[in-house]
């Protein structure tokens, strides 16, 4: 063997010294060796901290144990995303179902992608990457499109263009937040559908709203079942408005109807509508009817 080789150090060494380099701390002034970043690493599950900016706050409990018994089987499949936060202090960036069923499992380390970001890319990264892969419920999601706009300070359309959705998906996620704080629970819960809750969310009296969510509830209703209540309740509200709409018959010309009715010896009415126009109306029962009244009218 040549006297200048060198033996080569293993990969865990190697990055194990990258990690613990001022170097590739976030928090030092110079990342010239940025050889780290996007590599995996195992890293220990204590030097990791969880994202404060995941749109995920509820994880079904059966769901993560059944995670925490397949990765305690089989191990992590994918690994976790992270950002550096210092030396051996990390910040998930996403994976926290995969993190939390670990840390159930018992394990001290998990494999981990390592990246570097300030907090607004972090942002964007945890909200975008959780909006596609994660099963979200509509509101988690509508929260995350939410932050996304307000914090990130992105447009309805270039938010589309990020998460590779449509304008109208987001604008029906977002009106999604309008719903009282019941309704918008029952949605997280799965105990509606973001069907009925976009039905719901149509209807401008929050009491309504309220009232027609419990039948849902109780009496199980589909989303069409919903649709159909609607539009009942629409009807309901048009009618009187279009009876009101029509202006009213004054008492002078009432007179007249009646003085006139009974000259013609006959019904006469008179019919308005909202733009001012309408008809003055004689009624007949027959030919000899309509001649006898033609006859009264050119005396």
């Amino acid at each position: 063997m040549s006297s200048n080789s060198k033996k080569r150090p293993a990969l865990g060494k190697g990055l194990s010294a990258l990690l613990e380099s001022s170097l590739t701390d976030i928090t030092s002034e110079d990342l010239s060796d940025a050889s780290v970043l996007g590599s995996v690493a195992l890293l220990p599950i204590s030097a990791i901290e969880a994202n404060p900016f995941n749109p995920r706050t509820h994880f079904e409990e059966d769901a993560l144990n059944e995670l925490k018994e397949s990765i305690a089987t089989h191990g992590i499949i994918q690994p976790i995303t992270v950002r550096k936060l210092g030396r051996s202090k990390y910040q998930l960036i996403s994976g926290e179902r995969r993190f939390k069923a670990s840390q159930l499992a018992g394990l001290r380390e998990i494999p981990a992608y390592i990246r570097v970001a300030n907090d607004q890319t972090m942002l964007e990264m945890a909200l975008v990457e959780n909006i596609q892969r994660q099963d979200l419920n509509a509101i988690e999601v509508a929260l995350s499109y939410h932050r996304l706009i307000q914090e990130c300070n992105l447009t309805q359309e270039k938010l589309a263009q990020q998460v590779s959705k449509s304008r109208t998906s987001i604008t029906n996620h977002l009106r999604l937040l309008k719903l009282p704080a019941k309704i918008q629970l029952a949605v997280r819960e799965n105990e509606i559908s973001m069907g009925h809750a976009r039905a719901l969310v149509g209807i401008e009296d929050e009491n309504k709203q309220i009232e027609i969510f419990d039948r849902v509830i109780n009496e199980q209703l589909s989303v069409r079942d919903v649709e159909n209540i609607l539009r009942e309740e629409k009807s309901k509200t048009e009618e009187p408005k279009k009876k009101e709409a029509k202006p009213a018959v004054t008492n002078q010309q009432i007179d007249f109807t009646q003085d006139f009715s009974d000259k013609v010896a006959a019904k006469v009415q008179i019919k308005k509508q909202p733009t001012g126009n309408g008809k003055l109306i004689i009624n007949f029962n027959s030919e000899v009817d309509l001649n006898r009244i033609i006859e009264i009218l050119n005396e």
